[in-house]
């Protein structure tokens, strides 16, 4: 129930559509890993996986499982699981006899289906169910079905597209514990389709962010969020710090001073002089309240709170940095519980050095 999926530049079109659906993708999904393909609606998401699946074929390129080329094969021959948003359960058949409907068409004894499948409703924790219609399972227990009917098929590769965004989030945070059980039992290959970047991070071990049929970024969950490729990755993953200024001496300049942080080389493309936009995620950032003694420590910078929003229990504060004859910018953060700031405090501000990265504006990471 494991194997190696490759696109290998992998187009797809459609006649009534002006640009590519997909635009010349390459994706690798190594054997029991499970990658998380995220953007935003319109962005190709689906497309890409009815693409693996074979319910679309591609326009160029390669669809490869361990190796071999499967771009022109039947759904049906593909070896491909697929859940759906919705669970498109047999309303005839009992819940057991959903879950074993692959095997009874492979060729299988009802007795042994049966039996086949009352092991996989017992791995999504529905032992209990096999004799109930399909009417009778709430929606959470339904995708649970749906799960199950698709991993007895024994796949080589898994697709889910966004089969949890209609439930709502105690169900959708008890399925990602669900997948999470599953991959530690059969460690299958798995390709899951989202907008919810929670839910990437919750599922995945890699995220591909992909935004009007382009790939801009396939990596670590760590990664994707804070050392995104472009600024459309960072504004994708919902990264609200863009600081413009320019790279000098291995580290960023602008009107908050200067910033270091982990490269390489000074910029991506080789100068020690470039404009270059800075990112750090908000959750990153520390700030704490500068009293009646305004000093500093030597990896802070001072600013002043120009913003406070209430996010349910915490708090999103803006803070402007303002230097000579540099423009003004401005950082948010976001502040846990309990921290207490007004508009008008002048705060430090700490950038932790793992967690900042520079785009050029070529829109490499340096």
């Amino acid at each position: 129930m494991s194997a190696h999926l490759h696109l290998n530049c992998v187009s797809k079109s459609f006649s009534t559509a002006h640009a590519p659906a997909l635009d010349d993708v390459t994706l690798e999904v190594p054997a029991g890993s499970c990658t998380a393909i995220l953007g935003p609606s319109g962005s190709g998401k689906s497309t890409i996986l009815r693409v693996m699946a074979g319910l679309d074929f591609v326009s160029a390129g390669q669809v490869l499982v361990d190796g071999t080329d499967i771009a022109g094969l039947a759904p049906e021959r593909r070896g491909m699981g697929m859940v759906f948003q919705r669970p498109l359960l047999f309303p005839h058949l009992s819940v057991l006899d959903n879950v074993a409907f692959a095997d009874r068409v492979g060729g299988a004894s009802r007795t042994q289906s049966r039996r086949n499948a009352a092991a996989y409703l017992d791995m999504v924790q529905l032992g209990d169910y096999g004799g109930r219609s399909v009417q009778e399972l709430s929606g959470g227990q339904e995708q649970r079905v749906a799960i199950a009917r698709a991993l007895a098929a024994k796949p080589s590769v898994l697709l889910l597209d966004e089969p949890f965004s209609a439930l709502d989030p105690a169900l959708r945070a008890d399925m990602h514990e669900l997948i999470r059980d599953i991959r530690s039992a059969l460690s299958p290959t798995i390709v899951l389709v989202t907008h919810d970047r929670d839910e990437a991070a919750a599922v995945a071990d890699r995220i591909a962010v992909l935004h009007l049929g382009e790939l801009l970024q396939h990596d670590t969950v760590d990664r994707v969020y804070n050392r995104p490729a472009s600024l459309r990755v960072a504004r994708l993953m919902g990264g609200l710090n863009e600081v413009p200024g320019r790279i000098a001496d291995g580290a960023h300049h602008s009107s908050i001073g200067r910033v270091e942080f982990d490269v390489t080389s000074a910029s991506a493309d080789g100068r020690s002089d470039a404009a270059a936009t800075l990112v750090v995620r908000q959750e990153a950032v520390g700030v704490r309240l500068l009293g009646g003694d305004p000093g500093i420590d030597a990896d802070e910078f001072a600013g002043t709170v120009t913003g406070v929003r209430n996010l349910g229990p915490r708090r999103m504060l803006t803070v402007t940095f303002s230097a000579g004859d540099e423009p003004a910018v401005e950082l948010r953060a976001e502040l846990p519980p309990g921290q207490g700031v007004e508009i008008g405090s002048r705060v430090a501000v700490r950038l932790p050095r793992a967690a900042v990265s520079t785009v050029t504006m070529a829109g490499h990471r340096a």
